[in-house]
């Protein structure tokens, strides 16, 4: 990949590990820092164990940043959710397969609110589960990590999925996006590129007590732009 393509993958920041006592401050600084999208983790308590944000902490990043807005959806009912996460300011809906019978429903729903859509896939769901829906979705989230809880170390073989996703959508002639998830960070966010990832969701890798988020997205992009291997 030269660095003229490197420099077209987006980085998504998941406020999951900022400080919400200065969420405004913290997503400012990311769009400051060059972030390309927000990203932003419901969860519901059901689907995964945890239970974060809702549509009003959507609504509070939607009035500090100029930047898009989608929201991943791992909540067991995705299908009542889309509307408040919609009309909170979210721009792309990402939802889980595995939370579905029926995906259909949430990509019509959201087609309605006027919003991207997207399907998110956990570990163990293989890319072919996804493919009667593929000409129809904006973004497909592979999760790298188990869904739900932030700081996991990302899973090598996983990337094999991101690779074959790749595949499937370039023989349909897709531009979806492909994005990972989970455990992204300056060392393998290069290897995440590789393999056909086009936005990367970066979490306690730019909101960490380490670096500012602006030092941390550099430290991103000068690593998708280095040779690779």
């Amino acid at each position: 990949m030269s660095s003229e393509a490197a420099r077209r993958v987006g980085i998504a920041p998941s406020i999951l590990t900022a400080d919400l006592g200065r969420l405004a401050d913290a997503v400012a600084a990311a769009e400051a820092g060059g972030a390309d999208v927000m990203h932003i983790d419901v969860m519901d308590g059901q689907f995964v164990p945890q239970i974060s944000f809702g549509p009003l902490i959507v609504e509070a990043v939607r009035e500090a940043v100029s930047l898009p807005i989608e929201v991943h959806m791992m909540v067991a009912d995705p299908l009542e959710q889309l509307e408040p996460l919609a009309e909170a300011g979210a721009g792309r809906l990402i939802f889980h397969l595995e939370a579905t019978n029926e995906p259909q429903r949430e990509i019509a729903r959201a087609r309605e609110l006027s919003c991207e859509v997207g399907i998110a896939i956990s570990p163990l769901t293989p890319v072919s589960a996804l493919e009667p829906w593929l000409p129809q979705l904006d973004e497909v989230t592979v999760m790298l990590v188990y869904p739900g809880r932030g700081g996991q170390e990302l899973i090598p073989e996983l990337l094999d999925k991101v690779r074959e996703l790749r595949a499937a959508l370039d023989a349909l002639g897709s531009d979806a996006v492909i994005e990972v998830d989970g455990g992204v960070k300056a060392h393998n966010a290069r290897e995440c590129a590789e393999a056909g990832a086009s936005l990367l969701v970066a979490g306690s890798a730019v909101y960490n007590p380490n670096e500012t988020p602006q030092a941390a997205l550099a430290a991103l992009r000068t690593a998708l732009e280095e040779p690779f291997g």
